[in-house]
Order: structure tokens, then sequence, then C-alpha cells
């Protein structure tokens, strides 16, 4: 398995100066940027950020050669990268963590990281990233995990009650702004790293977390190859497979993950257990409340890749698929009419076209 190259990342031949150029700007639009906690908050998020803004130092006070000295320095510049991602991923969210931080908040981080790989000699901000994720995604996972469930314990409770669970949502978001940024074939060697952190995201209680461990997932299986993911593919269906039922407002997005992971591991083989159990577990959470307009269009919409990779083998549950059909077909909204008749039009009869032994590409 591909792993981060042992090389010191060249962020940290940035100079103290030069950091506290780059984070002038978003200080003082950080500090002008009105902020008011979300109803019962027990932490204030802008000024998590702006711990993580690096503080001017006096020369006299600065100790050269020093490896502690050299240490925090680094430190300043991993926390510095941290709260960038973190504004940089407010970007379309509504999550009321961070609903406040404002485009020239959004802007600013952006143009920091664009700096900081113009300062450092590196040839994009791809290649920064790339370099940088070994260095941050520890720390990340570790505070996503701190308020996570302990399974362990007899009695369910966070791991960490001392951790808010505010901290392991912006954690989530700047771990999935950083996914983001970096695309096939770079992510792909970084897979070590960054998919356990998408299942300590995934496996989190909070549907803020798990949403962002399941964006991070649909990010992953579209940039890295089956042979990349094989190394974990156990660990992420089974917790595709858990998370099947999760809150009606996950559902999309457990259905669009779990479909495309699904598929992306499991498509050469569709014989795979996998394929049996992801759709059981489907059925069964359609059947619970087969009337529910949001899962069943999400799932009508989504669902397709599945039939298509399992071939015939999908027979072995026409049984509860139709039955599910079948009162599907007298709903009253024009979605799932439309998305039923594409399903007779296309789906059913190419299955139907396999059954005579012939293999139709449509």
């Amino acid at each position: 398995m591909a792993g981060p190259r042992n090389v010191e990342p060249k962020c940290y031949s940035l100079s103290h100066d030069q950091l506290i150029r780059l984070s002038q700007p978003i200080r003082e639009t950080l500090s002008r940027t009105p902020y008011t906690p979300p109803e019962g908050a027990t932490v204030s998020i802008k000024s998590l950020l702006e711990s993580l803004l690096p503080q001017e130092i006096p020369p006299s006070d600065r100790i050269a050669g020093d490896e502690d000295s050299k240490e925090r320095f680094r430190k300043e510049i991993r926390d510095f990268c941290l709260c960038c991602a973190a504004l940089a991923s407010a970007e379309g969210e509504d999550s009321p963590n961070v609903y406040w931080i404002t485009k020239d908040l959004i802007l600013a981080a952006k143009s920091a990281f664009h700096e900081l790989s113009k300062a450092v000699s590196l040839g994009s901000e791809r290649e920064l990233f790339v370099e940088l994720m070994p260095e941050v995604l520890p720390e990340v996972k570790g505070v996503i995990r701190e308020s996570s469930i302990d399974t362990e314990e007899e009695e369910i409770v966070p791991a960490s009650a001392q951790v808010p669970v505010a901290h392991a949502i912006v954690a989530a978001l700047q771990f999935r702004w950083l996914v983001s940024q970096v695309s096939y074939p770079n992510l792909g060697k970084l897979c070590s790293l960054v998919i356990p952190c998408a299942l300590t995201a995934l496996d989190h209680w909070s549907p803020e977390v798990k949403e962002q461990g399941m964006l991070s997932f649909i990010h992953i299986g579209n940039n890295m190859n089956a042979a990349e993911l094989s190394w974990y593919e156990e660990a992420i269906l089974d917790a595709c497979c858990r998370n099947i039922p999760a809150s009606d407002e996950l559902w999309h997005r457990v259905v669009e993950v779990s479909v495309l992971l699904l598929t992306c591991t499991q498509r050469m083989n569709p014989r795979s257990f996998w394929f049996e159990r992801m759709l059981s577990e489907m059925l069964a959470h359609l059947e619970r409340q087969p009337f529910n307009k949001e899962r069943r269009i999400a799932w009508l919409t989504l669902i397709e890749p599945v039939f298509d990779a399992m071939g015939l083998f999908i027979l072995a549950h026409f049984r509860r698929i139709f039955a599910l059909f079948f009162q599907w077909m007298h709903a009253d909204d024009d979605k799932t009419v439309i998305l039923f008749a594409l399903f007779l039009s296309h789906t059913f009869p190419m299955l139907c076209m396999r059954t005579k032994g012939e293999v139709i590409v449509v």
C-alpha cells in the first residue's frame, strides 16, 4: 500500500515573518466579522479559529536552532493551515457552526494557501495539500475521535466528555475540504491516512460529522482505484451498511456513498456477499416506511449502478423490490412516477433479456 513520502514538507521552510504576513489579512478580517454562537453552544468557534493563528514573537525571544522552538513553529504552520481549511470549508455549508463565516474570510483563506505555496516554491497548491495532509490529518482525526462514542464501555458515552462536539464538526469540515483538494492519482498515495480518518468521521454519532465523512468518501470513491480501496473495503462497506438506517436527512447521502463504494470495490464480483447485505439493508429500511417520498426518490435515483453490477443476481431480491414498486406505482408525486417509468423502460427490460442468456449493453 502506498504511503506518504518521508520528506519534510516545504511549508516548514517558511520563516516566522512570512507566516505572520500571510496570516495578517485573515486575522484582521476575522476580528471584525460578527459572530453569535448557535443556541445552546458551549464553545466559540470564532475564538477557536483565532487561537489557531500564529502569534507575533519579538526577534529577541526567538531561540534559533532550538529543537523545541522549531517544533513549536511547525505547529504554528499546521494550526494556520487548519484555520484556513476551516474557513474555506464554509463555502456552501449551512452548518450553524460555520454559517457566520463570510465570503471575504473564505477568499482570504484560499488566497493564503495560494501565497503559501508560492512562498515555499511549490509548483501548485495541489502539491502543498499533498505534502500537508500527512502533517495535519492525525490531529484532525484525533479531534473527531475524542468526541465519538466509546463502544468498549458498558455505557454509551462520549469517549471524552471534555471535547465539545462542535470541535469534531469543525475538524470534519477541515478534513472534507482538505481531501477534496487532492484528486487522482495523488489521493491514492495517501489512502493509509485518508481512509481511516474518513471512517472515524463516518462512525461518529453526530449527523453533521457523519455527513462530512460521507462527502469525503464520495470524493475518495471518485479519485481512488479499486486496488487502493481494497485495503480497507471490508471496513468501508461495513460502515456503509451500519449507516443505512441513519436519519432521513442523511438517507440520500447514505445511498449515494454506499452505491458508489459498493460498485467501485465489487463491480467485478456480482456474487459478492456485500451486494446481498447492502441491498437487503436498503430494502429493509424502505419497507419500514414504504410511503416515505424522500426515501423512495433518493433510492430510485441512485440505485441503478447496483442493479447493473449485480446482473441476474438481482433476481433473488425481485419479490421484495416489486412489492415496493407495486405500492409506489400509485404514488401521487410526479418524480416517483417518472423514476418508476424509467426503471420499467431501462433496467427491467435489460434484466429480462439477460435471463435469456443475452447480455445487452444499453
